[in-house]
């Protein structure tokens, strides 16, 4: 069952990154030709320097490429282990009989 959703969600996780960056692009791109060319006399650019812009962008204010998906993995985490603590030792093992197919226990690290 659970090969069955991450086989699903490979495509879609791939399909929304490409549309991510695409609007990302788009979005750099149209902002500078309305605004950079009138007010400081800047050429106007394509899709492919506006993509590298948002790139810079990213990696010089954003905190590197992958800040945020380590932030939020993080934050999972701690909700993760606020609930364990909050949960009964009936509940427990129920979790981890729907969730790992096994008895009792704390769940195994990974997975």
């Amino acid at each position: 069952m659970r090969r069955k959703r991450v086989l699903w969600f490979i495509p879609v996780a791939i399909v929304g990154m490409a549309l991510f960056v695409f609007i990302g692009g788009e979005v750099v791109m149209r902002l500078w030709n309305w605004l950079l060319p009138d007010l400081f006399g800047f050429k106007q650019i394509t899709f492919w320097p506006a993509l590298g812009i948002l790139t810079l962008c990213r990696i010089l204010f954003g905190g590197g490429l992958t800040s945020h998906a380590t932030d939020m993995r993080g934050r999972m985490r701690r909700r993760m282990a606020e609930r364990w603590d909050r949960m009964t030792p009936e509940e427990r093992e129920k979790y981890c009989q729907g969730r790992w197919g096994r008895e009792g226990g704390e769940p195994k690290a990974g997975g």
